[in-house]
C-alpha cells in the first residue's frame, strides 16, 4: 500500500518490491485516480519486474467516506479474482488503513521510508492512522539511522534499514565517455542533482551557488512536484534537464564534476536517508551536501562527503571535492571498501529473514495448546 506511483521514480519501494516479486506474488497498490464520470474501476497492470501495480480510478467529487468505501470494495474484488489469502501486507503510506485494517494477513509490514506527516500537504489525520499501525504491525522498517531512532520507542519490533545501492548499476558511470545529447553542450565544470524537486530542496543554495560562480554550471534532473516551477532559480548556468529513467541515471553522472545533495534543513528533511548518496559514490562522483543528518553519518564521518550549508560553504567544498576526485586515490579505495559492505540484495535478505520469523512467531502463538485430560484412574464421584 502505497502513496508513491510506481512508474514514477525508480527508489527504495522498487529495489525491495521488485526483489521480493522473485519469489512472491506482489500488488503494488497506489493512490486513487479521480476522473470525471460516475465510473469506478480497478486498473491491474503486471510490470516487467513482476509486480502488479493496483491503480483504483474513482469518480471525482466524492466525500472521504465514500472513497474509502470504494477503496474497500476494490481491495476485496482484487482478493477475491487472484484469490489472494494470508498475504504479507506491507504498508509504505498509513492512511492505507482506512480500506485495509478488515483484511487478514499472515504478516503486517510498515517500512517507514519517511516522516510522512512533515511533508507538505501531509492529511492532519496520517498521524493518528500510524499509531494505528504501530498497534498493528509486526514489524516496523525504516529508511534511515535517525528515523529509526525517532521511531524505535513506538514498536518492540523496529529495525533500521538505510539507503541501500546497486553499485554496479552506478559504477558504470566510471566508464562511460560519452554525454546524453541534452547534457553534450553543457560546458564544465557541472555540478549536478538527481531525484524529486520539491519543498525539500533549498532553492535559495542553488540560487546562490550559480551567482556565486558563473562559470559553474548545475545540472538538476527529476520532476517538479508540489512547488510552483516558476519559483525555481533561473540563470543561463542552470539547466533544469527534467526526470530520467533509473537505466539512464549513470550516463548522466558519468559527466559531472561534483554530485550535489542541496537539501534544505526543515521538518520534512528532518530524517530523511537519501539513496542518491551511495549511488553518486558507486559512480566515483565526489558529493557535497548540506548537513542532512543521515549523510554527515556516517558518510561524513568517514571522509566520504562534503559537508556545506551556505552557497559560500559549498562553493568552497566543490572547489576542494574536484581536487580530490582528481587527486586522492586512496578516497576512492575507501568509497569503494565502504559500499561494499551493503547492497539492496543484502538489504532484501535481511528484511525477509524478519519477516518469515514473525509469521513463524504468529503461527506458533495461534497453534491451539492441548487441553488438560483427567486420567481414567481417577474414581468417578
Amino acid at each position: 500500500m502505497s502513496h508513491l506511483r510506481w512508474d514514477f521514480v525508480y527508489q527504495r519501494p522498487q529495489h525491495l518490491l521488485s526483489r521480493c516479486a522473485q519469489g512472491r506474488r506482489v500488488f503494488f497498490v497506489e493512490e486513487p485516480i479521480f476522473e470525471a464520470g460516475d465510473d469506478w474501476w480497478l486498473e491491474v497492470g503486471k510490470r516487467e519486474c513482476g509486480v502488479s501495480v493496483v491503480v483504483p480510478h474513482l469518480p471525482s467529487g466524492l466525500k472521504a467516506e465514500m472513497v474509502t468505501a470504494m477503496q474497500q470494495s476494490l481491495i476485496d474484488d482484487l482478493f477475491a479474482e487472484y484469490a489472494i489469502a494470508n498475504p504479507i501486507l506491507w504498508y509504505y503510506t498509513p492512511m492505507a488503513l482506512a480500506f485495509t485494517s478488515h483484511l487478514q494477513a499472515a504478516a503486517v509490514v510498515y517500512d517507514c521510508m519517511d516522516e510522512l506527516a512533515a511533508f507538505k500537504g501531509a492529511p492532519p489525520e496520517l498521524r493518528e492512522f500510524e499509531d494505528q499501525l504501530f498497534q498493528r504491525a509486526d514489524l516496523v522498517f525504516t529508511g534511515g539511522q535517525s528515523l529509526y531512532e525517532a521511531k524505535r520507542h513506538q514498536h518492540p519490533h523496529a529495525y533500521a534499514f538505510p539507503s541501500s545501492i546497486e553499485a554496479e548499476h552506478f559504477a558504470q558511470a566510471r566508464a562511460i565517455a560519452t554525454d546524453p545529447a541534452d547534457q553534450a553542450a553543457i560546458p564544465h565544470p557541472r555540478l549536478g542533482f538527481y531525484g524529486v524537486i520539491d519543498e525539500r530542496m533549498n532553492l535559495d543554495l542553488i540560487d546562490g551557488i550559480a551567482q556565486a560562480r558563473p562559470d559553474w554550471h548545475l545540472v538538476i534532473i527529476g520532476p517538479v512536484v508540489k512547488i510552483d516551477p516558476e519559483t525555481l532559480p533561473r540563470h543561463p548556468n542552470i539547466h533544469y534537464l527534467g526526470g530520467k529513467s533509473y537505466p539512464e541515471l549513470p550516463q548522466y553522472l558519468a559527466g559531472w564534476d561534483v554530485a550535489l545533495l542541496p537539501f534544505a534543513l526543515n521538518e520534512s528533511t528532518r530524517f530523511i536517508s537519501p539513496t542518491k548518496t551511495p549511488e553518486y559514490l558507486a559512480a566515483g562522483k565526489p558529493v557535497v551536501s548540506t548537513s542532512i543528518r543521515d549523510v554527515v553519518r556516517p558518510y561524513a564521518e568517514q571522509g566520504l562527503v562534503h559537508i556545506a550549508d551556505t552557497a559560500s560553504e559549498f562553493v568552497t567544498a566543490a572547489e576542494a571535492a574536484m581536487q580530490q576526485a582528481q587527486q586522492d586515490i586512496e578516497w576512492r579505495h575507501q568509497v569503494d571498501a565502504f559500499l561494499a559492505q551493503t547492497s539492496w540484495d543484502k538489504t532484501w535478505a535481511a528484511m525477509l529473514q524478519l519477516i518469515e520469523s514473525a509469521i513463524a512467531s504468529k503461527q506458533v502463538e495461534s497453534t491451539p495448546k492441548p487441553t488438560a485430560v483427567l486420567s481414567e484412574s481417577v474414581s468417578s464421584v
